[in-house]
């Protein structure tokens, strides 16, 4: 029997002693983390699946993985020989979890989940999706009994972000937050979202890996501010430095504390899709107001020192990624997919303001490129020689700004359906980076921009165009997106989005182009303020992999202008190897 087969029946044990009829795993940590340190790993502990999405239920019967369109190639290999069985989200032959357990279990069933990981609108979510048929039961998990060796909170140094770096200090952004709880008549607020916290109080840590952030909850007040994390992280005079805003208790405390600050007319805002259940459960009989927490519409619109940060990190992310290009040999060379992407890692770390990659890279050579979120391990690291694609995506953290940036590279010679994919993919690139959109535009209305040259010719790709970007923070960060959800979020000045269309056809070859831009104002009219883009990313496309007559002549036009862009840019900056490169990487179509 697998390890993981072990693992299910041992769950499944615990489950008839609580008299639990299935098991759900969402696979987050307590403040809803997309990324989580290894003490929440539980999604890929149970099934062996490690992408950053994905539901797990386990009932005494069967053991099934939800997961989305990019993870379909990756689920199925990674759990084939274990007793599980993938389900796909959004496909028609599936049913959503919710549906599956109405259909497969009795009438008045005992659905257990971890209390510390469900937020309440999850919690509402699920009871409404169970309605009268099946039982949430919230409690305090399973997996601690059976995880011998679960890893431990952790507590790794905290560093603070100087002003001159962040914009404002950490007091100026304190009295943001508390102007608009007096706008929203609150009396408290209870902030869980990490990346709000570390934004907040200038504050960066290392406790999940590719995130500069710290395992911390938050509560603040009208006068009063509380930060709930190991005091152990701090030094003494960075303790001193953030006791003036802040004060600092354990990271387990937030419970009794708020058990006892709370009191009944007291008016409590928070957002109910980022709040566990375990710190719901002391909010007792305030008054509560619902929303997004006041720090991340704050953050997601970089203020002019952030705005510098960024355009000078992606400046030095672009003389790191042309010395990378400039050394691959792409018609003789013998490499491995991890090979590539440490060399472009080398490159970014000469840089001493490069910290480290923003994300775990994805670099997937041919029908690996078709795995859209494919990672290598050991094990499926291919040799990259010969002809074919990839699909390389990367980012750096700097010590001012975060970068996201996907190539797909061309070895050796490019067959024509190569071509053309790769020129459609671009198009639509470059119809989302020339948009220009009134003020109150929100991303799904632009998501088609992209995709209309793929779907003219009956293709299409099935994740966001966009996500938001963090400034020295997470580099998936929202509220703002470009998806085909319909959500509700104008694109405002100063919000950073990535613009990255792909193609991916299974078993042949992966195409994606990502550029970061920025939303700037534009021209004012009798019609309003518009806004537009401004792009960030300073690389060359692949030139060899261009169609000139499937573009327009501004699309031309827009391909040489930006090459020009990066040639000027880049040439007093790179290698002087990298500079013969760089000027056929840059010539006009």
């Amino acid at each position: 029997m697998s390890v993981i087969n072990e693992r299910v029946e041992k769950l499944r044990s615990l489950m008839d002693k609580h008299n639990l009829d299935g098991w759900i795993i969402n696979g987050t940590d307590p403040h809803q983390s997309e990324y989580v340190c290894e003490r929440w790993r539980s999604r890929a502990w149970m099934s062996g699946f490690t992408g950053s999405a994905g539901t797990v239920i386990i009932t005494q019967k069967d053991a099934l993985l939800w997961v989305d369109s990019r993870y379909f190639i990756q689920a199925q290999q990674q759990i084939e020989g274990t007793c599980f069985q993938m389900m796909k989200i959004d496909t028609p032959s599936f049913p959503d979890p919710s549906t599956y357990l109405k259909e497969h279990l009795q009438k008045d069933s005992k659905i257990g989940i971890d209390k510390a990981t469900l937020t309440i609108q999850g919690e509402q979510d699920l009871q409404r999706a169970f309605g009268e048929d099946l039982a949430l039961v919230p409690s305090d998990d399973l997996l601690d009994s059976i995880w011998q060796d679960r890893s431990e909170v952790p507590a790794k140094p905290v560093t603070s972000l100087p002003d001159d770096i962040a914009g404002f200090s950490r007091s100026q952004k304190l009295a943001m937050v508390r102007y608009a709880m007096v706008q929203k008549g609150a009396s408290y607020t209870v902030i869980s979202s990490l990346d709000d916290i570390a934004w907040l109080t200038n504050l960066r840590g290392e406790d999940v890996p590719y995130s500069p952030v710290f395992l911390a909850y938050l509560v603040v007040g009208k006068t009063d501010a509380w930060l709930f994390t190991n005091p152990g992280r701090f030094t003494d005079e960075l303790t001193q430095d953030v006791t003036e805003d802040f004060t600092i208790h354990p990271y387990e405390d937030v419970v009794p504390t708020l058990r006892n600050v709370l009191k009944e007319d007291d008016v409590l805002y928070f957002n109910p899709e980022k709040i566990n259940l375990l710190v719901a459960e002391t909010f007792g009989d305030c008054e509560t107001i619902t929303g997004l927490d006041f720090s991340t519409d704050l953050k997601a619109c970089k203020n002019d020192t952030e705005m510098e940060g960024m355009r000078k990190a992606h400046l030095l992310d672009g003389v790191a990624l042309v010395n990378f290009l400039a050394q691959l040999d792409t018609k003789h060379g013998r490499y491995t997919e991890i090979a590539i992407s440490d060399l472009l890692k080398e490159q970014r770390l000469r840089n001493p303001d490069c910290i480290g990659e923003s994300f775990s890279p994805i670099s997937g050579w041919a029908e690996h490129g078709a795995m859209c979120h494919y990672s290598a391990t050991e094990e499926s690291n291919s040799v990259v020689e010969g002809s074919g694609l990839l699909v390389l995506d990367t980012g750096g953290m700097y010590t001012f700004g975060t970068t996201d940036v996907t190539r797909t590279i061309l070895f050796g010679e490019p067959t024509e359906e190569q071509i053309r994919d790769y020129t459609l993919v671009l198009k639509g690139n470059l119809a989302i980076a020339s948009a220009r959109f009134p003020e109150g535009t929100c991303g799904y209305q632009l998501d088609v921009l992209a995709r209309q040259f793929l779907w003219q010719q009956g293709l299409s790709y099935f994740h966001g165009t966009g996500h938001g970007i963090g400034f020295r923070l997470n580099v998936h960060e929202g509220p703002h997106s470009i998806s085909p959800k319909p959500l509700s979020v104008p694109l405002k000045k100063g919000m950073v989005v990535s613009d990255e269309p792909g193609l991916y056809k299974e078993g042949r070859h992966g195409i994606r182009i990502e550029n970061i831009v920025a939303v700037r104002e534009d021209v004012k009219t009798e019609f309003g303020q518009f806004l537009s883009f401004e792009v960030l990313t300073i690389c060359p496309f692949e030139r060899r992999l261009i169609d000139k007559n499937l573009l327009s002549a501004q699309e031309i036009a827009m391909v040489d202008a930006y090459h020009r862009w990066v040639y000027e840019e880049l040439k007093h900056l790179v290698d002087p190897p990298a500079m013969e490169y760089l000027k056929g990487a840059t010539k006009p179509l």
